[in-house]
């Protein structure tokens, strides 16, 4: 048993020992299929705080030879497989941490030094009966013990992506760093698995990756393994069934993480909130936002505009093929918003490739970086929408028109419409406090057409519900009248009570917004 080498199962028994552990031991059922095979390599990027040291502590506490743990994992779902005692503690493995290394070291050349020092320190005392070629050289050592004992190795790397987020600049010593890593991983027969966690997926760089063996698991596609990213909605559930925590509102918190159709929680902050009995942003309060600003101050190709569109509710079509896999090497809108999908600030949709801010914690970091500067107008309507949810529910026709209007006013350099698609995003922006109280859906499907806007009290809240039809150039009358024609208030099917039926109309020519409010009972 060593530090680096063949570690014991200490760490993830820390994790078992917790208040809250949820079971994700069946992700050794793939990494168990994968083992010697052509995809043994495995690379799973996803933002801090996600579980992903929790993940290679689990790994470690299975495979090593450090290790008893048959005991430790029998409870749980990964003793059931077929697998679980073929690969029970059948591996050497080698555990390590990059951050560890990189802090104590000057530059990337004695960062490398010291990682192969420290490795083959443990091999040639844990292996005294091989007769090593060079003891200096650790991809060598590493052959000569596996032809000696013919027990391959398992790599378990964790924050192997730190380099590129500390030295971000720092283009010669990422290609060294790479290349280390194909020198120590690529075609080598002594490995049986390699599995590497970070932040952000491989780098690309020149015309090849240095490492491109690696099957990627990411926050863009999360392929087989995306129910292990984080806590799934049944394992959620039962957490507040368990504190007595109400669902809908741990839902509008920490929800959104859209893994290949697979609704994922961020699991630190439903810990946090489980625990502590309240909400807060516990995620974001692990990193200052200005880790989000430096990024959205960034204006390639109208970003400004996309991420009003972003706090607004809208969803966005992004193309994150060409993103460089770095946090410095950006050349459109698409590649900020592909790194802010990676550190987990947006969600995206593998399928129709939209993004979107998955939550109400995240919605909040966004608006505390857009607070201090720049961009004043859009937080004079989010600072206004208070106002103009009450208005609306005292039913004062000529407030919500004018609080509309100066909204239109103040975004028009950045969200310039003629068109009810476009004054749905200023209304969304407009009505933003209403999240509180509201899940509010756009171009809802509603009896005979689609409804343009509709807020669904959420639990425990008493207020009515309110369904918005926008017209441009027609009347607020006429959007009342298309309302009932077309039956919209079908699409409350569960809900009972009063709904405000709301009509907004804009008129280019006078740039005046005209409103009609009517009260209904269901």
């Amino acid at each position: 048993m060593g530090i680096i080498l063949n570690p014991n199962n200490i760490d993830f028994q820390k994790s078992i020992n917790s208040e809250i552990y949820i079971d994700k031991t069946e992700l050794i059922k793939h990494t168990n299929k994968v083992i010697n095979t052509e995809q043994q390599y495995i690379c799973v990027s996803r933002p801090r705080r996600f579980g992903k040291s929790m993940a290679a502590n689990m790994l470690t506490a299975y495979y090593s030879r450090g290790c008893d743990s048959r005991e430790m994992f029998s409870s749980y779902k990964i003793a059931k497989a077929d697998s679980f005692e073929k690969h029970l503690n059948q591996y050497n493995v080698i555990h390590i941490n990059m951050v560890d290394f990189l802090s104590e070291a000057s530059n990337i050349e004695e960062m490398i030094a010291e990682i192969q020092k420290a490795i083959l320190f443990e091999l040639t005392n844990e292996f005294s009966d091989v007769r090593f070629y060079d003891d200096k050289k650790l991809a060598r050592s590493l052959k000569d013990i596996f032809a000696k004992h013919s027990v391959p190795f398992i790599f378990v790397i964790d924050e192997w992506d730190c380099i590129f987020r500390e030295h971000k600049n720092d283009t010669d010593s990422q290609t060294k760093y790479l290349d280390f890593l194909r020198n120590l991983l690529k075609n080598q027969s002594y490995i049986a698995l390699a599995y590497m966690t970070g932040i952000l997926p491989i780098k690309k760089y020149g015309k090849h990756s240095a490492i491109n063996m690696f099957t990627e698991i990411s926050m863009t596609n999360a392929r087989e393994l995306a129910e292990f990213t984080g806590f799934t909605e049944s394992e959620v559930k039962e957490l507040c069934t368990q504190y007595d925590m109400p669902f809908d509102e741990t839902k509008r918190w920490y929800d959104g993480y859209n893994l290949k159709g697979i609704s994922i929680y961020n699991p630190r902050s439903v810990v946090m909130s489980m625990t502590g009995h309240d909400f807060d942003n516990y995620w974001t309060s692990t990193e200052t936002y200005e880790a989000l600003k430096v990024y959205i101050q960034m204006n390639f190709d109208g970003l400004n505009n996309m991420i009003t569109r972003l706090i607004a509710g809208e969803k966005i079509e992004i193309n994150p093929a060409k993103f460089q896999n770095d946090m410095t090497t950006f050349n459109s809108a698409d590649d900020i918003l592909t790194l802010l999908v990676h550190l987990g600030y947006l969600t995206f949709d593998f399928y129709t490739k939209q993004v979107w801010i998955p939550n109400s914690e995240v919605a909040q970091e966004f608006i505390n970086s857009i607070e201090d500067g720049g961009w004043e107008e859009v937080m004079r309507s989010i600072r206004a929408s208070d106002e103009l949810l009450s208005a609306t529910l005292d039913g004062d026709e000529e407030k919500v028109a004018e609080l509309i209007e100066q909204s239109h006013q103040d975004n028009t350099s950045i969200l310039k419409y003629n068109d009810e698609n476009s004054l749905s995003c200023v209304l969304s922006l407009a009505y933003y406090s209403a999240r509180k109280k509201y899940t509010i859906e756009r171009e809802l499907p509603a009896g005979k057409g689609f409804a343009d806007l509709v807020f669904k009290p959420r639990t425990n809240c008493h207020s009515p519900a309110l369904i918005v039809e926008l017209k441009c150039d027609g009347s607020a009358e006429g959007s009342i009248e298309q309302i009932k024609n077309k039956q919209y208030t079908d699409c409350l099917k569960d809900y009972s009570g009063e709904i405000l039926l709301v009509g907004i109309n804009y008129d280019k020519e006078s740039k005046k917004h005209s409103c009609k409010i009517e009260r209904v009972k269901k």
